[in-house]
């Protein structure tokens, strides 16, 4: 019996030293995976801001916002639509919860975001945007979530960029109707991000991304019939299905994903750091794609947006 309890105290012993170092790698490897999700969802959203711009004359606001969920539909229903339908207890107790996401995340938000394209630049949309941070982080701390110094200074950083960013290089801010509406979109936005933090575990990120696009288009079926019957229905050619394409598959099926897996790994307020590159990513596309354009003083604010987001990223 001694030799035993010796070989099972050696046994747990190893396991537990063997167990220990372990912990940090992963931790560190899931941040950096939360990184690198927030980034990617953050790149094919601005190409979104461009693509709604590009389609701004040719798509009323409302039909490009409910063809893009319809077509992210088609594009989760065969990975995602399964995992729904067994997970549909889960999603009825939670319902009230699933529905707000759809409402903020979904039909709200893109819709303003829409709108304001019929007026606003693309750089400009972008810029804007960059403000959701901002409001995630004052989310998050008003939720108990501790930003630590560095983080801080990194999104002040940034956010200073922004501002002059707006300001064409000068701390004085002149909004136009469509900057509103991004603003309005931005605070949507934040308040989706900020939701994601207490979506029930029990519901899988799949299904609820299936569900929220679903309950999103429901909400923007009757709208859409208002728009068809007063504004008529719009061509579909290469210069409008192109665009819907990718703001449905990438800018909605990809990126959401990608973003909501973000949010559990890293909190809404980390990954909103990074999500401050996307005004310098969309001012990059919108003068490659669009030809708008980028001065001296759009790349000094860009290069202060870049190193809050470097500082703000780490922990």
């Amino acid at each position: 019996m001694p030799v035993l309890d010796r070989v099972r105290t050696a046994a747990t012993a190893a396991a537990t030293a063997a167990a220990t170092p372990r912990r940090a790698p992963r931790a560190k490897g899931a941040a950096g995976l939360g990184v690198l999700l927030a980034l990617v969802a953050t790149v094919v959203w601005s190409g979104s801001f461009v693509a709604t711009r590009g389609m701004a004359d040719s798509v009323p606001p409302v039909q490009a916002v409910f063809w893009r969920w319809v077509i992210a539909l088609l594009a989760v229903a065969p990975f995602a639509a399964r995992e729904a339908w067994r997970q549909r207890a889960a999603i009825r107790r939670h319902f009230g919860y699933v529905a707000l996401a759809a409402l903020l995340g979904v039909a709200l938000y893109n819709t303003l975001v829409h709108q304001a394209g019929l007026t606003t630049p693309a750089g400009t949309m972008g810029m804007i945007m960059a403000a959701s941070p901002v409001i995630m982080a004052v989310f998050a701390r008003v939720g108990g979530e501790k930003l630590g110094a560095r983080r801080t200074v990194g999104l002040l950083v940034a956010a200073s960029g922004v501002l002059l960013l707006v300001g064409d290089g000068s701390p004085g801010l002149d909004f136009a109707a469509g900057d509103l509406w991004m603003f309005a979109a931005a605070l949507s936005f934040a308040s989706y991000s900020a939701l994601l933090r207490r979506k029930p575990e029990e519901i899988g990120g799949l299904a609820f991304l299936f569900t929220t696009f679903v309950l999103g288009a429901l909400m923007l079926a009757p709208a859409y019939a208002v728009s068809v019957t007063v504004q008529g229905g719009f061509e579909a050619d290469a210069g409008t299905v192109g665009p819907l394409l990718y703001v449905g598959i990438f800018s909605s099926a990809v990126a959401f994903f990608a973003w909501n897996k973000a949010i559990t790994l890293i909190g809404a307020a980390r990954a909103g750091v990074v999500y401050y590159l996307q005004p310098v990513c969309v001012a990059v596309l919108g003068f490659l794609l669009l030809g708008e354009p980028t001065g001296p003083a759009q790349l000094l604010c860009m290069a202060l947006i870049l190193g809050g987001v470097a500082l703000g990223a780490r922990r």
